[in-house]
């Protein structure tokens, strides 16, 4: 059996040639250009020892390289285990001994890091992707290699693609394993869902470490579409590539379209309108934001909800769901939703409670570590880690993650409702209420405020707004001013680590 996914993009690569494939930062490859440089991409692999059910570490840039080795990996049956670069490298030695690493492809910049550490044990082939570097494999040895696609019999689909972790900086590595057959089912349920026809343009605007672009790349690619990828992200560059490129859809993480809003609202803003539709995820957008972004975007406006383990869950097109604005949407044909209470009973309707999914797009489970995937399962549901809620129609609400809850009192407190309420003062860019440890109450509520520019926000004013504002056990105890809060690279709050946030700024310990 060869491969799915690199059949159906062969397939694609032999009824046009001639069609733009990928685009990405000014340079583009036909569907026919593309199908060479996979096959010899595949070729290089094999010349160096690189074998079927060998695993790759490969710190991700978004590049037309990048994208290839997708579906050289699926043809091969190798997993590819994307990394972020920008990790400190005692957490990239974590994440590459998790995931059974064995060979590297990286950039020389990315070797010579780790040369001031002691370096990385490769046992099989390190290739360099910009030049020559000492003990590895140049990637312009690809030139050699035959356009041919190699001939490989083994492929069942169940083979591990890719492992995506999780844990980011700091932590143990949860290996998320994913197979080809997952990566294939979930493409066909977007495709199905968000009605993505070959003649879409898709944009991709993060890091291709993260399953979200990966998705947004693969899924073009083996439908027939184009995939328009983004080297990095600034709201200024996502618009600028949005209107030379026609994009007529994407999947976009909240905290970029919040960003991508301010500069629509500028009264010399010229505005968009190749697209089909969006798709909001990553994060709850703030229902004053969903409804600027309609009105600006001028198409089908969606939010998700979903987990790297799971895949998507729910979807909700907001004009056709009027009325349910603050939800996350109802459950994907694929997927069966439940709320349960700590002591694993169900919620009544609109009573928070554990959102667990059942879902055929679940990943295979966290790679050699099956007690803690087994752990996280009951009667066939993944227990998130989040809160949230169902009404009387289905529809999921979320309301933060299950971790974060501030217990002060023995009253349980939800810092997302805190956000909303003081995220609406004027003077506010964004906030985050957080846990901060008390010796008589156990913990209270503290705030983490970022002014807008130009603005003098005083400790006072937010105090007094939280008073009128606030349930007497949502009152925040100590609040902060700072200039940003801290977050990851998809731009997604880290509400664990705020406190040592503040500290770090010299705040009272």
């Amino acid at each position: 059996m060869r491969s799915r996914l690199a059949d159906m993009f062969y397939k694609n690569a032999a009824e046009m040639p001639d069609k733009q494939a990928i685009w990405c930062d000014k340079e583009t490859v036909t569907y026919g250009e593309l199908a060479k440089l996979v096959s010899r991409y595949s070729n290089l692999l094999l010349e160096n020892k690189v074998a079927y059910g060998d695993h790759i570490a490969i710190p991700m840039n978004n590049s037309i390289e990048s994208a290839a080795l997708f579906f050289s990996a699926a043809d091969l049956g190798i997993c590819l285990v994307p990394l972020n670069p920008t990790l400190p490298f005692s957490s990239i030695k974590a994440a590459m001994i998790a995931g059974d690493m064995k060979h590297l492809i990286a950039r020389k910049s990315f070797f010579s890091e780790c040369e001031k550490y002691g370096g990385i044990d490769v046992k099989g082939a390190a290739i360099c992707l910009d030049g020559e570097y000492k003990g590895t494999i140049p990637f312009d040895n690809i030139h050699d290699m035959s356009d041919e696609r190699p001939e490989n019999e083994n492929i069942t689909g169940n083979e591990s693609l890719i492992l995506t972790m999780t844990s980011g900086s700091t932590g143990n590595p949860k290996p998320i394993d994913i197979s080809q057959n997952n990566k294939y089912e979930r493409a066909m349920a977007h495709i199905r869902v968000y009605d993505i026809v070959k003649e879409d343009r898709i944009l991709a605007a993060t890091p291709l470490y993260h399953s979200l672009a990966e998705r947004l790349v693969i899924l073009p690619l083996i439908l027939g579409a184009t995939s328009i990828l983004l080297p990095r992200f600034t709201p200024a560059i996502w618009l600028e590539c949005v209107r030379e490129q026609q994009v007529t859809f994407t999947i976009a993480v909240s905290a970029q379209l919040a960003q991508i809003l301010e500069l629509l609202k500028q009264s010399d803003a010229s505005g968009i309108d190749s697209f089909r539709a969006i798709v909001s995820s990553s994060a709850l957008l703030e229902e004053k934001t969903k409804l600027e972004l309609i009105e600006k975007l001028n198409c089908e406006f969606h939010e998700m909800y979903g987990t790297s383990e799971t895949s998507t869950i729910t979807n909700i097109c907001f004009q056709k769901d009027a009325g349910k604005h603050k939800s996350v949407g109802r459950a994907f044909d694929e997927a069966k939703i439940r709320i349960f209470r700590d002591d694993d009973t169900d919620c009544n309707y609109n009573e928070i409670g554990e959102i667990a999914c059942k879902s055929s797009l679940t990943c295979k489970g966290y790679y050699k570590q099956d007690t803690m995937m087994e752990a996280a399962t009951h009667d066939g549901y993944f227990h998130t880690g989040d809160l949230g809620y169902l009404d009387e129609d289905g529809y999921l609400y979320f309301t933060g993650r299950k971790k974060e809850i501030i217990i002060t009192g023995a009253i349980n407190v939800y810092p997302h409702d805190i956000d909303i309420v003081v995220g609406n003062m004027p003077e506010v860019e964004e906030c985050a209420a957080f846990s901060y440890p008390d010796a008589r109450l156990g913990e209270v509520v503290a705030l983490a405020v970022v002014p807008k520019e130009d603005t003098e926000l005083k400790v006072r004013t937010i105090k007094t707004y939280c008073a009128r504002k606030l349930a007497d056990f949502q009152q925040p105890h100590k609040i902060y001013i700072v200039d940003s809060l801290p977050k990851n690279t998809m731009g997604k709050l880290q509400r664990m680590d705020i406190l040592n946030y503040i500290r770090k700024m010299g705040f009272e310990a």
